[in-house]
Parts: structure tokens; C-alpha cells; sequence
């Protein structure tokens, strides 16, 4: 079989670019791997010692050298704790301390940053998306990437920008590789979002993409049958916000075509900001 030739500079950098759009920016192994390699063969086995002798004893294994430990496994305990943290919160810096400081969800050991939020808390919308990707996590903002400019455009469609708007996400770190986080880690960061939204009192929410439309207004219908409805977001303590869900920047920089279906929830948005400062 003949050996494929080197990549120049300029392939590697686009595959490169590729594993960095995909997610995979951590090496797993310290030293580079050839899989294509043949392996090596594998070490002969004793023969069976004839009939009356004792057969060979293998050599002693050393000991494997010890394991740093792992992150504990999240549990409903701390899902309770979560609870009553978020509870405890008086206003947005108590919460972003309070995360800062909580250990209870296993994406904390993994993330470089806390993503709290970036915008104006004061602003009369807010918008929340499912979790931070990978230059969220190394800015500590979110949507901050591509599909934070995106978003930015939106905004600026509607007359809106970053001072005139609040953002955040459900998930405040970033799970590994951008994997989907799991429905315990949901459900762990499930009250600091709730009260996040709850504290920053906005008079229109805007759930953007299905993990968060659907974590936020309680409803297993997926996104393409949520958006465009104005729905309602009830508070632990009982507010209820009218809200919009609409399509992930993400979703669209995948299916531009539906960009149309996001910029008619958009208007909708804009006119229900001019409706409730009327």
C-alpha cells in the first residue's frame, strides 16, 4: 500500500481550522499517533509445561502508577443544592459568585471560564441560548463567535445591540468538544438560569434554539413548531414574561434559508418592545 504523501502548510492549516470548527481543540495523547501504523505483534504465550513439571509463572506486573482523581459524578443531591444556592441569590453578582464558586456540575472541571452573561442587565429583552462553545469559553462571554455575530446582526436588524440587550445561556460552561450537555448537567444548572432570568427581570425573553425553548417554557414540542408564538415564562417566584422562541444563530449559519423564518420572530420581538414601552 503506498504511504499518502505529506500535507503542505496550507492543508494542514485547513484541517487544522476543521477539527477547531468541530470542536476538537485538546490533543488526547501528549505524542503524535500513527494509525495506520501495523501493530505490533502481540508477545508469544507460554507453551503448556509437560505432564508433572509446575507451568511457568509470569513476571510480576508492576503496580500502575496512581490515577489523579476524576471530577465527582453530578447526582440529584446536587441538583437540590443547586436549588436552594439559587435561591440565595439577591442579585446578579451574588449569582455569578455563587457559580464561581459551585462544584457541583462535573463541565466546571473541564472549562477554562465561567460564562455568565454579557449585555446590559438592565435591558428590557433577553436572550438565552443552550451553552457556551469554544471562544465563548475562552472569553468568559457568550456568543461571542460566529454565531455571536450573527446574533449581533440580528440585533442590529431591530435597532438593538449589546446595551440595549442582555444575553446568556442555560449551560454556563462549556461541556467537552461542544457535546450536548446531559439531562442531569440541564437539570443541575436548570435554577441559576431561573433565577438569572428572574433577577434580571427583563419584560420580553427570547429562548433561542429548542434546548432552552424547551427547559424554559416546559414543553416538549421542538423549536420549528415553537417559534413565532409568543409563549409565557413563568419565575420560581411566580412573574411571567411573555416570550419568544426563535431559531439558534447556529442553526442558521447551518440552514441560511431559514434565516427568513428568524427575522419574522424578530420583528415580532421588536414590535412587542414597542408595545410593552408604549
Amino acid at each position: 500500500m503506498t504511504p499518502n504523501p505529506p500535507l503542505d502548510p496550507a492543508q494542514l492549516r485547513d484541517l487544522l481550522q476543521f477539527y477547531a470548527d468541530a470542536g476538537v481543540d485538546e490533543a488526547l495523547e501528549d505524542e503524535p499517533q500513527n494509525r495506520f501504523a501495523e501493530a505490533p505483534p502481540k508477545p508469544a504465550q507460554p507453551k503448556p509445561a509437560p505432564s508433572g513439571k509446575a507451568p511457568e509463572q509470569p513476571a510480576k506486573a508492576s503496580a500502575p502508577a496512581a490515577q489523579p482523581p476524576s471530577a465527582a459524578v453530578p447526582d440529584e443531591a446536587q441538583a437540590a443544592r443547586a436549588r436552594e444556592l439559587a435561591r440565595q441569590a439577591d442579585s446578579l453578582e451574588a449569582l455569578r459568585e455563587i457559580l464561581a464558586d459551585f462544584d457541583g456540575c462535573n463541565l466546571r472541571h473541564t472549562a477554562k471560564n465561567l460564562v455568565f452573561a454579557d449585555g446590559n442587565p438592565e435591558a428590557e429583552v433577553m436572550f438565552v441560548g443552550e451553552a457556551p462553545g469554544r471562544d465563548e469559553d475562552l472569553q468568559g462571554l457568550p456568543f461571542v463567535g460566529r454565531s455571536g455575530r450573527l446574533l449581533d446582526r440580528m440585533l442590529a436588524a431591530i435597532g438593538r445591540d449589546r446595551t440595549s440587550a442582555y444575553i446568556s445561556n442555560v449551560i454556563p460552561w462549556r461541556p467537552p468538544g461542544n457535546r450536548d450537555p446531559s439531562p442531569l448537567e440541564t437539570e443541575i444548572c436548570r435554577p441559576f438560569i431561573e433565577r438569572h432570568i428572574e433577577l434580571a427581570a427583563p419584560k420580553v425573553l427570547v429562548t433561542l434554539g429548542n434546548p432552552s425553548t424547551k427547559l424554559l417554557l416546559h414543553t416538549k414540542t421542538g423549536i420549528m413548531r415553537m417559534r413565532g408564538k409568543w409563549s409565557v415564562h413563568t419565575t420560581p417566584g411566580g412573574a411571567e414574561i411573555a416570550t419568544m422562541p426563535t431559531l439558534h444563530p447556529a442553526y442558521l449559519l447551518r440552514n441560511p434559508a431559514h434565516k427568513k423564518l428568524a427575522w419574522r420572530d424578530f420583528l415580532e420581538i421588536k414590535k412587542k418592545l414597542g408595545e410593552v414601552n408604549g
